[in-house]
């Protein structure tokens, strides 16, 4: 009678707080039956810009939802699940879901690798323009594999740490360099370098053994691991922009009732707005902390080093557009002419 009396409110707004209140009212007489809780995961630490996109989500969803939905956050790959296996965790019920870099889940479907094609995204706003067309295709390729797509992170700028300076082309053959997908794996053994498509862990692991000696990656992702430790050396390249997407099992999301899905989907909003916001100052304060660090940082790049980069990835940029399909490629398109 309770449920029939809400949905006869015609005022959805009237609905969701009368549907808020109730679900509190349950909540206080008795949390293990009500509250649902999401454990979520990400294999980069808290202080990076992925991890703070789970924190403020966490945040945004219990205040939200005033409790009935919560999330509970391992940083720093403390679940052994790094991004491209997230999605089959999720499936088989070991976590809910979680914030996994999109470029170790083209796998799944190509035109989840867009975001790390080389040189395509030069700026905040190409790369923010670019996301929101690729949104539809990205919400797509989840959704046939049982996920929902709740919200993007545009990370800084990718670029090559090292142990020395790189003054040209002539230096990636002695790069025995970490790459963060099959399509960077590509362009960097084109290019010259001993490249290997690694996720973090085990990356950071070759680079303790020293059997590493460079990273593709941002300066938030390195600033986060303190690869000043090993690697000294920041190459402003410019690569790409690319984004981890946080998602949740679909089944997890539908079985919540559907003010509480509304609620959910606004919190993920709110919180792709406050990554995006987050983005405007977030290489600045990087190169600050790295510098703090005696990171010597090359920018701009050796436009030679540049060049040679550039070429090298013009075959990658053609079969990825092959496999990934028209719209995808009509995307890559637009972005080379911005």
């Amino acid at each position: 009678m309770l449920c029939d009396l809400l949905l006869s409110m015609r005022s959805p707004a009237k609905r969701i707080r009368a549907f808020l209140a109730l679900a509190a009212l349950v909540f206080s007489a008795g949390p293990a039956l009500a509250q649902v809780n999401w454990r979520m995961t990400t294999e980069y630490p808290q202080n990076n810009i992925s991890g703070i996109g789970l924190t403020t989500f966490a945040d945004r969803v219990a205040t939200r939802t005033s409790g009935f939905v919560t999330v509970a956050n391992a940083f720093d790959n403390e679940l052994k699940i790094n991004s491209g296996e997230m999605p089959r965790a999720a499936l088989d019920g070991r976590i809910a879901g979680g914030d996994a870099f999109a470029g170790a889940l083209s796998g799944l479907d190509p035109v989840l690798g867009l975001s790390t094609l080389p040189f395509l995204v030069q700026s905040v706003d190409i790369a923010r323009t670019a996301n929101a067309r690729a949104r539809p295709l990205y919400e797509k390729a989840f959704a046939a594999r049982g996920l929902k797509l709740l919200y993007l992170t545009i990370w800084p700028a990718t670029g090559l740490w090292s142990d020395h300076s790189l003054a040209g082309p002539d230096d990636l053959p002695g790069l025995n360099l970490r790459a963060y997908d099959a399509n960077s794996n590509a362009v960097m053994r084109a290019a010259g370098a001993n490249a290997q498509f690694l996720p973090m862990d085990k990356a950071l692991a070759g680079l303790r053994d020293h059997q590493l000696n460079a990273f593709l990656t941002s300066g938030d992702g390195g600033a986060g691991r303190k690869l000043w430790d090993f690697l000294p050396y920041f190459t402003a390249i410019n690569y790409a922009m690319p984004v981890s997407i946080a998602f949740v099992r679909s089944e997890a999301f539908a079985a919540l009732p559907e003010p509480m899905q509304r609620e959910v989907l606004a919190a993920a909003a709110e919180t792709e707005q406050s990554q995006f916001a987050l983005l405007a100052h977030r290489t600045s304060e990087n190169y600050a902390r790295m510098r703090d660090n005696g990171v010597n940082i090359a920018e701009p790049a050796p436009p030679a080093l540049v060049t040679a980069l550039r070429t090298a990835a013009a075959g990658t940029i053609t079969a990825w557009e092959a496999q990934a399909g028209a719209d995808a490629a009509a995307i890559v398109e637009w972005a080379k002419h911005q």
